[in-house]
């Protein structure tokens, strides 16, 4: 009887505490965290109040100073808390506040690398170039819209697959960058418009500007045709948006779109990298690091641009001046090749003349390019040692005004020979550090002159991903329909309807597995790494660490995982 009442009141008591034991689990959470946070205080002199240091935002002092004045009053404590400001000569952890907007692109860069205290944070521009470098690799509007779906999707319902709390990694990851799969599918399908590529096909929504001039005889006894774009099968004024529909028809596409996509590479390219060299000015500005700016911001720009940029203006000269309605000397068959002008260029090797072509698009332009490869050359040296030896001359002049300021004041005499031994050792030994900081500047600077130097050939060449992922992507595209979605529109008969029921799903699966997810992945490592690489090294250190705050909610998310693994 007593036995039985005893195990009756054990159940009662261990369901009543079963009822509260999470509740429990998260006080003693919190208590714990809070003592082992105490424990790293210091004790005063008269050991009756605790010291510690920490970092704090600054623009949170306020709110920090009104919550230890309401603890102090909650506890009734008759002695408030004293936060005070410290100067200090340790760098500063970096903390840059982020919305559930920002948070995943904020995420990408600090994979790279935490950016110093006070230093340029790449993340806001990346909000805009990382999708719109994407949707060049990417440019389908079908797949786009596709990938547009499922980051809308995820983010109407944010609240009720947030409160899930999914222990799926992969899940996660795709939730954690749902605002970047939203942006990405977006520009995707902007620049499948410009392509005018939907699933491989082109939508004719303006109407073609070329007309077919041949009659039906000739169309049908001949099998490749050529419509003349000087002739009266091309209209005055190109296609209103995009790429004309006709081009989904032509035997020469790939070549047409491989010239296109081929130099928009380049341009984007050199244009991405110019902007992270201006960036970067903003480091020097802010760090008031003068020597930089003249020393290796200035000849970074003009070696870019006297090279590279030069490049990218040959290819709008070559768009605008030769044309088919124009002379024989400024039609499509006089137009110079540009990367084998630029080859020349940088060779000092003259243009030779073809027929009745001109060697050169404009006047003047081999003299031009001499002095803009000398003037890039130059700028090796300069970058090389101009801030080395500016950086000694400072020192020496230092150096120089602290012995006149010593022997103006009338230093202390000594015993002479005293002074000579000590101060022969002191001069020695500060010659020898002297000359190993100025050792280690010199190949300190030869290593990021060399880096930049030919980093910007290989950046530059780097750029062409873009174009041979969108070349790919767009193949594949058109593989994918003709091997199987055009076998189910083409069959006849009363089990037509059936078999492309089945071609359609096939179809569908293979487009969303290769297609979207794993064409998606690649090109989403790719423009990662122009990102990483060729973007952010034109200006960003990523040395820092980051600001870890005390937060229960970090605290028992942190525990919750631990528990569940």
């Amino acid at each position: 009887m007593v036995l039985g009442q005893t195990q009756d009141h054990r159940h009662r008591v261990l369901v009543a505490a079963a009822k509260n034991i999470k509740n429990w689990f998260v006080k003693v959470r919190k208590i714990k965290a809070i003592y082992h946070t105490l424990n790293l205080f210091n004790l005063d002199v008269t050991q009756k109040c605790l010291i510690a240091e920490c970092w704090v935002p600054v623009l949170d002092i306020e709110t920090i100073q009104l919550a230890l004045r309401r603890g102090t009053e909650r506890s009734g404590s008759s002695v408030p808390p004293i936060l005070n400001r410290m100067e200090t000569f340790e760098d500063p952890p970096t903390y840059n506040r982020t919305n559930k907007f920002t948070k995943g692109f904020q995420a990408l860069i600090d994979a790279y690398g935490v950016a110093s205290y006070r230093e340029m944070n790449p993340a806001p521009y990346t909000i805009i170039t990382f999708p719109f470098l994407f949707a060049i690799m990417f440019g389908d509007t079908g797949h786009g819209l596709i990938m547009f779906l499922f980051g809308g999707w995820m983010v109407l319902k944010e609240k009720p697959l947030a409160a899930k709390k999914s222990d799926n990694e992969i899940w996660n990851i795709f939730f954690g960058g749902r605002y970047i799969i939203f942006l990405m599918g977006l520009f995707s399908m902007y620049t499948g418009l410009i392509y005018n590529d939907v699933f491989s096909k082109s939508l004719n929504i303006f109407g073609s500007n070329w007309l077919i001039n041949y009659n039906r005889s000739t169309v049908q006894h001949n099998k490749d045709l050529q419509l003349n774009p000087s002739s009266e099968d091309y209209i005055d004024y190109p296609y209103p948006f995009g790429m004309d529909p006709v081009w989904q028809l032509a035997e020469n596409k790939i070549i047409f779109q491989n010239s296109y996509k081929m130099k928009i590479s380049i341009i984007f390219g050199v244009i991405h990298m110019l902007f992270g060299v201006f960036v970067g000015l903003w480091n020097h500005m802010y760090f008031k690091k003068r020597i930089n700016i003249t020393c290796e911001f200035v000849p970074q720009v003009i070696f870019l641009v006297a090279l590279f940029f030069y490049m990218v203006l040959l290819m709008f000269i070559k768009w605008i001046k030769y044309g088919p309605k124009n002379d024989l000397v400024e039609g499509p068959g006089c137009a110079p090749s540009v990367l084998i002008t630029f080859i020349n260029m940088v060779l000092f090797k003259p243009a030779a003349k073809v027929g009745q072509c001109e060697p050169y698009m404009y006047g003047g332009q081999g003299g031009l390019q001499k002095f803009l490869v000398v003037v890039a050359l130059l700028c090796v040296p300069w970058m090389l040692l101009a801030k080395p030896i500016l950086m000694m001359r400072n020192r020496k002049k230092q150096h120089y005004q602290l012995n006149n300021h010593g022997a103006e004041n009338g230093d202390v005499e000594a015993n002479m020979g005293t002074l000579q031994q000590s101060g022969g050792v002191t001069q020695n030994s500060g010659h020898k550090e002297e000359e190993e900081n100025m050792l280690e500047v010199f190949i300190h600077q030869g290593i990021h002159t060399i880096e930049y130097v030919l980093g910007s050939v290989s950046h530059t060449a780097s750029y062409l991903r873009l174009w041979a992922l969108s070349l790919a992507h767009a193949q594949l595209s058109e593989v994918l329909w003709n091997m199987v979605m055009r076998n189910g529109l083409a069959r006849e008969g009363w089990d037509g309807g059936i078999v492309l029921y089945a071609v359609f799903a096939f179809w569908a699966v293979l487009t969303v597995g290769i297609l979207v997810l794993m064409e998606g992945l690649s090109a989403f490592l790719h423009t990662l790494r122009l990102h990483w690489v060729e973007f952010q090294s034109k200006f960003y250190a990523g040395l820092g660490y980051s600001f870890q705050p005390f937060s229960f909610e970090i605290i028992l998310d942190a525990a919750q995982a631990t528990t569940e693994d």
